[in-house]
């Protein structure tokens, strides 16, 4: 996992952040670019009325691109694997509305694993969650957190979301140099977008959020979905 060369709690000089500028807008011009060629022509559509066949728990648990960052005990009898968008408004209304409850219900409890995969629909989404992996481990779930909360504040397309993204970056310990270090890594970006390119291609995902219990592709996003797998639970009351 990439991490910021420089200690994220040091304070940038003014010396650096006169030289940084020039080379931030390259390294952004150049995410850019290689994220919308990517989203834009290399993936086919996928039919959303095709049915779906869940993944073998074994090839969506193998190590993929980039290092799993387990929330709860890595060893709970059942795992939830989510794929999401950091600018995706559902993918932030989950965090905000359902995955407490998930989190109170399974992950606390230590009955459930969860693994958060980087599914980046836009250069800012993918741009958040370099910034999230560059923090660490353990604050890594902290960040998402925090950025799904504030979402509406900073994920604006062009320039202002940039902004505004690296102003919460500062905010949670980045310096100038290690939000730029952060951002130009390629090696991180590509690994982000190798995530994204083979739960597309595997798994079927083509759409955030998107969730695995154990295995098992879930239909809805609410609490009860995840019951239905978890504990056996039917989704809606039986009629009658």
């Amino acid at each position: 996992m990439a991490k910021p060369k420089k200690d994220t709690t040091e304070a940038s000089t003014e010396a650096k952040k006169s030289h940084t500028g020039v080379y931030i807008i390259g390294a952004l011009v150049a995410v850019v670019l290689a994220v919308g060629l990517y989203f834009s022509s290399g993936e086919t559509a996928a039919d959303p009325d095709a049915p779906k066949a869940n993944p073998e728990l074994a090839a969506l648990l193998e190590a993929g691109p980039l290092e799993d960052i387990v929330l709860g005990d890595p060893n709970a009898d059942n795992v939830i694997v989510e794929y999401a968008s950091m600018t995706c408004p559902h993918c932030a209304h989950f965090y905000t509305e359902v995955f407490p409850q998930v989190k109170e219900k399974y992950i606390d409890t230590g009955k459930a694993r969860f693994i958060f995969r980087e599914f980046p629909l836009d250069s800012l989404a993918a741009r958040a969650s370099m910034v999230a992996r560059c923090a660490g481990k353990d604050r890594f779930y902290p960040l998402i957190d925090g950025l799904f909360e504030t979402q509406e504040t900073w994920a604006a397309p062009g320039p202002d979301g940039q902004e505004k993204l690296k102003l919460i970056a500062k905010q949670a310990g980045f310096s100038e140099e290690s939000y730029k270090q952060c951002v130009e890594d390629k090696d991180l970006f590509n690994k982000i977008v190798a995530v994204r390119k083979k739960a597309h291609e595997e798994f079927g995902v083509d759409g955030t959020p998107a969730f695995f219990v154990n295995g098992t592709r879930l239909e809805g996003v609410g609490i009860e979905s995840f019951d239905a797998v978890i504990e056996g639970k039917p989704e809606t009351p039986p009629s009658g």
